[in-house]
């Protein structure tokens, strides 16, 4: 079996995995020409609160659910396996168990509004390249949070998404030309799921 060389790292709590996260990894594949992307199903993340925070088989099968027919997304306990909490530490744990590939981390542009909470942020760039999709409503402040104005003479622009892959200390923000998709796991969980999911 060839090992791909090039895969995208989307990590989050998945509570629930809904078809925005299939949404954002289907236009990654497509724009940033990725083999796979992986979903790393966090057993908890830090910032959120744990009364809401579902069992992790839970989340972990609502992934696997939701990213069924599609062969080049693939759905990982890494964290979990390894005792992992922190994304600077499963970045720096994958680069080490998996030397020969290209990893960009994905995230989308709610990520970018708080990523400077996230323990050693300034150093996660610093691991691999990142691409931050743009997500309503936060595509008007994303770029003026503390983050994006410390990082901004590290990005690289749109048009030079190409070249993220081979990238070292480079961010891009990218604006999915297809339609977003509207879903959200706080809307899913106080709502219900939308008819489809």
């Amino acid at each position: 079996m060839t090992i791909p060389l090039r895969i995208g790292l989307l990590g989050g709590s998945f509570n629930p995995a809904h078809e925005g996260h299939l949404h954002i990894s289907l236009e990654a594949i497509r724009q940033l020409g990725l083999d796979q992307v992986w979903w790393l199903v966090s057993p908890q993340n830090p910032l959120k609160p744990t009364q809401d925070m579902a069992e992790y088989a839970k989340r972990f099968a609502s992934a696997q659910k939701v990213a069924r027919h599609e062969k080049k997304i693939i759905v990982s306990d890494f964290e979990k396996h390894y005792g992992l909490q922190y994304t600077y530490a499963t970045l720096a744990a994958l680069k080490k168990h998996c030397p020969g590939i290209k990893f960009i981390w994905i995230m989308g542009a709610d990520n970018l509004a708080s990523f400077h909470r996230w323990q050693r942020w300034r150093s996660i760039i610093k691991i691999m390249p990142i691409v931050v999709f743009d997500r309503a409503p936060f595509s008007h402040i994303a770029l003026r949070t503390r983050a994006a104005i410390a990082m901004k003479h590290l990005r690289l622009p749109e048009n030079r998404i190409a070249a993220i892959a081979n990238s070292k200390n480079r961010w891009v923000y990218m604006y999915i030309l297809a339609r977003k998709h509207p879903a959200s796991s706080t809307q899913i969980r106080a709502h219900g799921p939308r008819r489809g999911l």
